[in-house]
């Protein structure tokens, strides 16, 4: 029966050992000088030479010519500790997945103390020393503190930091390194040679890869492809079908797909990788491998001579000729793009939908996120490489893209049908045209004064515009896009009926005899103008501020905000042709000692119940201001007043008569739930009957 090759061929001396330099040399320099410590911490990747390394070092120090650097191999403990050897009594190997007990330890703890049999000194390789637990760890650390003088340990392990601090610290550490690709590409062609088959150098490259670094890996890698092997030896095409590696001939077309921009050849590629029953992650990690050999040749034509890459000498040719075609920049977003994807692969529950979005992004630069540099260089290298092979205009013949051609000759438009001011006000422009580039055609409206007119609200292109003419309120609006005085004033009638849908409470107040009006406009902020302070203060708290606003913002389309100021802020508004004075008798003072003797009583108690909302004109014609109607089959409620009048040392006029019935008894009461709750007054019981 053969013996495994990396059983066959496991190093027997230090100067055996590859790639490991940076350990073998200090081993070897103290074995000469004869400093030698009781204990050492081997540390490293699966399969770099830390257990060959320990069973190396006990044989150099039970060597008859030792302790030396180079056994002599012919002795009986060089004899014994040989990879093919029986081994020795007195280098006991320890595997601490199965012995890390503190049981385990305070038995090795007591046979440790008893002399060596036959050599010079007794060794302890405990291997997979991060296995050992804490107890056993804490059972050991006296004996590995104080050992007697023919005691040595040697542990190893591949996660040093689980190893606690208190061993480490009593230890000499030698971390142990992977192998690089081309000292193992020299193993193992020097074992091929020796077992005498015959290979395919393109073949070693893709076993150093699936061997990762590690040597037991690569060998192991090795004896299989040695064993499924014919005449021919070991092929190129046997491991790529072995190790399951994409074919370097679907990645060069892939690649080609890429530079040309040809979505079917890409998609068309996958669908076929897929029916051939490769795996996706797989097919993208050797895209990957591919994009990234392409990048260096791009940097370093040479890369294949100085053994920056791997790749098959007869694709060394087409790669460079993809690589100078397609561009670093491009390339690098390619390899950045595959790279994230096959990190969001792990898990991934469609793989092959994922490997397509990748294609896709890779396919068009143009859907880089805004501020990727590198997808902007890729279309720069694109538009250079077009303009090279004749398939763009120079730059100094081509149209520049921010110039527009000429506009064409004005024509006055056809009339429009005639729309209310609230569907033609988002035509209205934000802002004006500037200046450079030539000016857009956008439609004029018009003034504020002619808000309701068809014919105003009629488009009329302009190419050119006199300054003057532009400075004008022609718009409806100043330069700045906001409405002025003007056009709010004019449209009040269309904002007050947006303030109706919105809030009828607030409706009432600006409808209700408190003479409201737009008085000015400051910044973005609109100047509503109330008889009293205390009507501006109330009006704010309401929140019927924020109404006004937003119906401003249905009406003309702009975001302002409402700001209520006395009468005194603005010019005074003209009085309501609905408003009346009460009748003397109502304006009388009452026996009965009334605090507000002067106002009217409510209206709405002996109005009707209404059924639905009335219009407008109805509302109007029901302000508190009126006269209310008396029902001949009950007499008029007497109620006393909710709370007492405010003090005022003059005595009442018809001025402060008519303010009287205002706001506190206006938007309580059955009106209110009306226009809140949508309800209705039925019956209304008098209890002082």
């Amino acid at each position: 029966m053969s013996i495994a090759l990396y059983r066959k061929y496991r190093p027997a001396t230090f100067a055996e050992v590859r790639g490991q330099e940076h350990v073998t040399d200090p081993l070897r320099q103290a074995l000469r000088n004869g400093r030698i410590n009781h204990a050492y911490l081997f540390s490293g990747p699966r399969g770099c030479g830390k257990t060959s390394s320990a069973r190396i070092l006990a044989r150099s120090l039970n060597c008859e010519q030792g302790p030396t650097p180079d056994p002599c191999g012919t002795c009986d403990s060089c004899v014994a500790l040989a990879p093919d050897g029986g081994g020795s009594i007195d280098v006991i190997e320890i595997d601490a997945a199965s012995h890390g007990g503190v049981d385990d330890a305070r038995d090795l703890r007591e046979r440790a103390f008893f002399a060596p049999v036959n050599s010079r000194y007794k060794v302890y390789i405990i291997d997979e020393a991060h296995m050992v637990t804490r107890e056993g760890f804490n059972a050991l650390l006296k004996l590995v503190e104080e050992p007697p003088p023919h005691l040595k340990f040697v542990f190893a392990t591949t996660e040093p930091e689980k190893v606690i601090g208190t061993i480490r610290s009593r230890t000499h550490h030698y971390p142990f390194r992977l192998i690089p690709p081309s000292t193992l590409r020299e193993l193992m062609e020097q074992i091929l040679a020796d077992e005498g088959v015959a290979f395919d150098p393109a073949a070693l490259p893709l076993v150093v890869r699936a061997g990762a670094g590690s040597a037991r890996d690569s060998l192991s890698i090795l004896d299989q492809l040695l064993a499924g092997s014919d005449d021919k030896g070991i092929t190129r095409e046997g491991a790529v079908q072995l190790l399951g590696y994409t074919d370097s001939g679907l990645l060069g077309e892939m690649v080609e797909a890429f530079g040309a921009r040809d979505g079917a050849a890409a998609f068309g590629l996958i669908d076929r990788m897929v029916e051939g029953g490769h795996d996706p992650r797989r097919f993208t990690a050797d895209l990957l491998e591919r994009a990234r050999d392409l990048v260096v040749l791009a940097a370093v034509p040479d890369a294949l001579d100085k053994g920056l890459i791997n790749v098959p000498p007869d694709a060394v040719e087409q790669m460079r000729d993809q690589a100078s075609r397609i561009g670093p920049a491009e390339l690098t977003r390619a390899t950045d793009i595959l790279n994230t994807g096959l990190t969001e692969m792990r898990g991934a529950t469609s793989p092959r939908l994922l490997l397509e979005l990748l294609c896709a992004r890779i396919l068009l630069p143009g859907a880089a996120p805004a501020g990727d540099e590198v997808a902007m260089a890729a279309r720069v290298e694109q538009l250079e490489r077009r303009v090279a092979q004749g398939a763009v205009a120079p730059p100094h013949q081509a149209v520049p893209v921010h110039q527009a051609p000429p506009p064409p000759a004005v024509q006055p438009p056809a009339p429009q049908p005639a729309a209310s001011p609230v569907e033609q006000a988002p035509q209205r422009p934000a802002d004006p045209a500037p200046p450079e580039p030539p000016v857009r055609q956008e439609p004029r409206q018009a003034p504020a004064d002619d808000w309701g007119t068809p014919a105003s609200r009629a488009p009329a292109p302009q190419p050119q515009q006199d300054p003057q003419q532009s400075a004008t309120p022609a718009q409806g609006r100043p330069a700045g896009g906001l409405p002025d005085v003007a056009t709010l004033q004019g449209a009040w009638p269309q904002i007050l009926e947006a303030v109706k849908r919105r809030r009828r409470f607030t409706w009432m107040i600006l409808t209700g005899g408190n003479e409201v009006q737009v008085v000015g406009v400051e910044g973005n902020a609109v100047q509503l103008g109330f008889a009293r302070p205390n009507d501006a203060k109330g009006f704010s708290n309401s929140g019927s501020d924020q109404v006004v606003a937003g119906a401003i913002q249905d009406v003309l389309r702009v975001e302002m905000r409402v700001a209520a100021t006395a009468s005194g802020a603005g010019p005074a508004p003209a009085p309501k042709p609905q408003r009346q004075t009460p009748p003397p008798q109502q304006q009388a003072p009452e026996p009965s000692g009334w605090e507000t003797p002067a106002a009217p009583p409510p209206p709405w108690d002996d109005r009707p119940p209404l059924q639905d909302p009335p219009p407008p004109d109805a509302w109007d014609s029901a302000a508190p201001s009126a006269p209310a109607p008396v029902r001949p089959e009950k007499p008029e409620p007497v109620r006393p007043s909710a709370q007492p009048a405010p003090v005022d040392d003059t005595p009442p006029g018809p001025e402060d008569a008519a303010e009287n019935d205002l706001d506190e008894d206006s938007f309580k009461g059955s009106l209110l739930i009306e226009s809140e709750l949508n309800g209705k007054l039925i019956e209304e019981i008098d209890h002082t009957a």
